[in-house]
């Protein structure tokens, strides 16, 4: 396929940043990777009828309450007032999930699902369904936003190497003309052999294990554990089957 025909293929490192991309003719990958969007699709490949992200702890409850669903969400990496569960995706297995409706809120994550609103399509990614999100992309044929959640619009190191990560698996699919779409892979090029070590320096890393979360953060940062795709479809994440 010569580059003038193939889609492009760009990253957005924060949130701070969405309004230089226009979103409505791509398709927008939400990367939340420590922790929202390994935590939805966990749930999902676990059996969750849907997850539904929202932007505020009180319409979490309140949805919940109206659903008889499961509230859950983080602010600050613990769990937030008046929810019942957090965000890790250890907290979500299939004996406890499979059926049921979980309603998701982040300090990160689903705020930016709600500034892409606007996009052809929303999927959500990270490194437990990489494959998944990779597979589905280049099936697709469309642009491409890879969407970096950030943490309160900084710039992080994990959603950054989520992106490279898909960069550089998918890149001859796609015309890259896009330099944090080049940081992002050089990046993850330099760390994949081994990303727990190499994120060992970052914020969110020193953040997440000062509250005794090693474990989490190396399940984010393990490829295809739950190998689904995560659509959002009238506001609700469903898992996508072709």
């Amino acid at each position: 396929m010569s580059e003038s025909i193939k889609p492009r293929l760009e990253v957005c490192m924060s949130p701070a940043l969405l309004h230089l991309y226009d979103v409505k003719d791509s398709i927008v990958v939400i990367i939340d990777v420590l922790r929202a969007t390994s935590t939805i699709c966990t749930a999902l490949y676990n059996g969750a009828v849907r997850v539904i992200p929202v932007a505020d702890v009180a319409e979490c409850v309140r949805i919940g309450q109206a659903l008889g669903a499961i509230t859950a969400g983080e602010r600050d990496g613990k769990i937030a007032d008046g929810l019942q569960y957090g965000n890790s995706p250890f907290e979500y297995p299939r004996n406890f999930v499979e059926g049921k409706t979980l309603v998701l809120t982040t300090t990160n994550g689903t705020k930016l699902l709600h500034m892409a609103k606007d996009a052809k399509q929303i999927i959500t990614g990270s490194f437990p369904n990489l494959s998944a999100v990779c597979d589905y992309l280049v099936a697709q044929k469309q642009h491409v936003l890879l969407g970096c959640a950030a943490w309160k619009d900084r710039v992080n190191m994990e959603d950054t190497l989520f992106a490279g990560a898909v960069v550089n698996r998918i890149r001859d699919h796609f015309t890259v003309n896009c330099d944090s779409a080049l940081l992002s892979e050089s990046t993850y090029l330099a760390g994949k052999d081994d990303l727990f070590t190499f994120m060992q320096g970052a914020t969110h890393f020193k953040r997440l294990s000062g509250f005794g979360l090693e474990d989490d953060i190396r399940y984010c940062l393990t490829p295809d554990g739950a190998n689904v795709l995560p659509l959002l479809v009238n506001n609700e994440l469903v898992a996508y089957h072709q």
